[in-house]
């Protein structure tokens, strides 16, 4: 991002102004780009200023058909799948195109999904583009494809079996809004590297990024037409036919629980492949020997591009002897927590996605209040804004008390800038607490003492957790939920895995004499 003509921080108007210019407005299907069919298109509004910042190709029933169509042939007719080779070069030069748009990349994504500028330096755009494609690019070479199995022959002969690891066929890669291009490089990555074909469907509120993607890899890249179909729609009728159609052999989807329960559904005729990324409620620990310089950060975490981030450890668990104190502190720093323009280089709290999520947002929160739930700093929009971001969908940063984990505020994902703090009186009962929910996505613990972080860590049920601030984010690491977080791993060995078919195959020799 660069400063406007004045020396001062340019604005959200002004970048947005500046990615719309550039952005890439066709999809790509079956290696061209093309606009929809019946010349349809649909708004991409900024979540800072509530204006259109312009628009996108809005594919229909017709179009899709001919992405799906397209992945199936370039599965079924083409080398994408056996030619290791090929999938390096075409991923490499993926690669060099993405480094080399960086910067309207990163001005696309502060314009559309309204994250701070701050958070495309790290899991936004910076930490996915340097190794969410390189990680899986190398297992094309150190992935072990095939291995043998010996004995178990019959009559003394020799009975030799290969077990064969091959791509599972076409997937349909479903993303999010909230960190759009690191979950779409994350699904991208391994699945082309194991071999797969790709029909991507973006969030409508997010879709130039992946267009963008779209246009690199019709123009700078290799990629076989079909092999990568990017389709946008603000249609969940149009979206459905990726979770109904027997031509899709897996489903790669991150978003609500709601929605990927449904996608289960749906892909249970066709017997269809699952990998499902979801919602959380996550906890973060407090223990009674815990650093208290370590708590308000942690707590200030969850306001983090507005809450959206479905691994937030949005409930605290504090020991009641660290409770009040924590509670004063917290609502302290909430009182200062930075909230503004996202194109500004000090905000931490921009918009939440829409209007319709700022409602959900504000609802959750009222719903609390009238259960019986101490408010003690934010609660509603945020106000003090500048005049350019009126229209904008700001959350104050909220800080709940005096609730227990029952409350539906404690339970449901709310997706916003709000932290629930409940006290607790020692371990076993911490752990009864961050267990009780349906979800089981991430978490985390605070100790003065490594050994006792791991032992809650090891009693927590969920897929990811830190111990005293340790970091599990890697295109290495397995991420991924237990119970209604989801099905499966994004990234590392694990999530390449899931791209994977498995086939035994046995031969027979006879043995000499």
């Amino acid at each position: 991002m660069s400063d406007a003509p004045t020396g001062r921080t340019e604005t959200s108007v002004e970048l947005g102004a500046r990615a719309a210019q550039r952005a890439e407005r066709r999809m790509l299907i079956d290696g061209e780009l093309v606009d929809a069919g019946s010349g349809a298109r649909f708004d991409n509004l900024s979540p800072a200023t509530g204006t259109v910042l312009g628009a996108t190709a809005a594919a229909d029933e017709r179009d899709m058909e001919r992405a799906i169509s397209a992945a199936r042939r370039a599965f079924d007719g083409g080398d994408w799948s056996t030619n290791r080779d090929l999938r390096k070069r075409c991923l490499e030069q993926l690669q060099t195109a993405i480094d080399a748009d960086r910067v309207d990349l990163r001005d696309e994504l502060v314009a559309e999904v309204g994250c701070p500028v701050m958070t495309t330096e790290t899991a936004q755009l910076d930490w996915p583009l340097a190794d969410s494609l390189r990680y899986p690019t190398r297992l094309i070479d150190t992935f072990e494809w095939e291995r043998v199995l010996d004995g178990g022959g019959l009559f003394g002969d020799r009975n030799v079996r290969t077990v064969v690891k091959e791509a599972v066929g076409v997937v349909a890669a479903v993303t999010p809004s909230n960190f759009p291009i690191e979950v779409i490089l994350n699904k991208l990555g391994p699945a082309l590297a194991a071999g797969n074909t790709v029909v991507l469907k973006p969030d409508p509120h997010t879709p130039w990024n992946a267009t963008r993607l779209g246009r690199l890899i019709a123009e700078k890249t290799d990629i076989p037409a079909g092999v990568v179909n990017v389709v946008t729609t603000p249609s969940n009728d149009v979206a459905g036919l990726l979770g109904t159609d027997p031509r899709v052999d897996l489903m790669s989807f991150t978003g609500s629980t709601a929605v990927g329960k449904l996608l289960m559904r749906q892909g249970a005729d066709s017997m269809k492949r699952m990998f499902l990324e979801l919602g959380g409620k996550s906890a973060a620990i407090v223990l009674d020997d815990a650093n208290p310089a370590a708590i308000v950060p942690t707590a200030v975490g969850v306001c983090v591009h507005a809450g959206q981030a479905c691994a937030a450890t949005s409930r605290m668990l504090i020991h009641r002897s660290l409770y009040e104190q924590a509670v004063a502190d917290i609502t302290m720093a909430y009182q200062y927590v930075p909230v503004g323009d996202p194109a500004d280089p000090a905000t931490l709290v921009g918009p939440v996605i829409s209007a319709a999520q700022q409602q959900r947002v504000l609802a959750a929160i009222d719903g609390a209040r009238r259960d019986g739930a101490e408010i003690t700093v934010g609660g509603g929009p945020a106000d003090g804004l500048p005049e350019h971001l009126a229209g904008g969908y700001f959350v104050a940063p909220t800080v709940v008390t005096g609730v227990d984990n029952s409350a539906p505020i404690a339970q449901q994902e709310v997706f916003g800038p709000v932290v629930v703090l409940i006290p607790f009186d020692d371990d076993d009962d911490a752990v009864r607490i961050a267990n009780d929910s349906s979800f089981g996505l991430a978490g985390a613990v605070m100790s003065r003492s490594a050994d006792r972080g791991m032992s809650i860590a090891r009693r927590i049920r969920a897929g990811s957790f830190g111990v005293n601030g340790g970091m599990f984010y890697g295109a290495d690491a397995p991420f991924g939920g237990y119970k209604s977080s989801g099905v499966g791993r994004q990234c590392g060995i694990e999530g390449f895995a899931q791209y994977l078919e498995t086939k035994t195959i046995a031969r027979r020799e006879r043995r000499p004499g």
